[in-house]
């Protein structure tokens, strides 16, 4: 008699839970995770006072009803899912990294502008959960980070550096997360150490730039989702490396992809270049 082998069960859906669902980000997550076939979203949350509070969550971006109600306790989405997505603000990121390390449940973390205070708080919980950390979750910025930390190797200090980001007039941070990191990949391709070179505001009688400084300007305004360009320039040439965001998806794939990558990981520390498998 022949039987036929069991066919591999699939693996569940992924439970993926949205901070801020209703936000710019939030939505894009949402919208992201509601397309994939092998994650659902189980839940998000809003601030208390939320005109969303109450709605289903696929309200904000006009979805059919997912079944799970946008709350405001975050301690309860934590409960509900696999992994939880923040892209908020830094005023509740040691709140919701707390929440993670208590609970043990994967934590996506996005934000940026965070504190030293912060970023310890989210070092800590990364004993006890799997936490993917990074300042910007796209593709072409992780391979935009290799390529800064690789052409600053290469060249010497007769080649000033500076990062140039533009974004849109709503943004609460400056410089960007990412141009921060840029500014720290180019600063460790020179083996240099970053606070003491990085020049973040010039205004006035500033006299000649030092030579091996970093240099940061910011530009915001309209909908500009995010650019970012790494400028080398020596007497008689010039290098630019040059990234730029035309919409949210491409972070929200990213940051999907980051979810899906912590399922069967020890709790740690981990950043894109490792989801991506682009780490040394």
């Amino acid at each position: 008699m022949v039987t036929k082998a069991k066919s591999k069960e699939a693996a569940p859906k992924l439970r993926v839970g949205v901070l801020g669902c209703a936000g710019r980000m939030g939505r894009a997550l949402v919208r992201t995770i509601g397309a994939a076939e092998d994650a659902t979203v189980v839940g998000g949350t809003e601030p208390e006072g939320s005109p969303w509070i109450g709605q289903d969550v696929g309200a904000p971006i006009g979805l059919p009803d997912i079944g799970s109600a946008i709350d405001a306790d975050p301690r309860a989405l934590f409960e509900r899912s696999d992994v939880v997505l923040d892209f908020t603000s830094p005023a509740v990121t040691a709140l919701h990294a707390g929440l993670a390390g208590a609970t043990g449940v994967a934590y996506v973390l996005g934000t940026t502008g965070t504190s030293a205070a912060e970023e310890q708080s989210v070092w800590a919980a990364s004993k006890q959960s799997v936490i993917v950390r990074a300042a910007n979750m796209s593709l072409g910025v992780n391979l935009l980070l290799g390529l800064a930390r690789k052409a600053a190797a290469a060249l010497d200090l007769d080649f000033d550096a500076d990062v140039l980001e533009y974004h849109h007039k709503h943004k609460i941070d400056a410089p960007s997360g990412t141009a921060i990191a840029l500014g720290h990949a180019v600063a460790a391709g020179r083996r240099q150490d970053h606070e003491s070179v990085a020049t973040w505001v010039r205004h006035g009688q500033t006299g000649a730039r030092k030579r091996g400084d970093i240099g940061y300007a910011v530009l915001r305004g309209g909908d500009v989702v995010g650019e970012h360009t790494v400028f080398f320039a020596a007497d008689g040439e010039r290098i630019e490396l040059s990234h730029r965001a035309t919409n949210r998806d491409i972070f929200a794939r990213g940051a999907l992809a980051a979810a899906r990558w912590t399922r069967g990981k020890k709790p740690g520390l981990y950043g894109m270049a490792d989801v991506l498998g682009l780490a040394d």
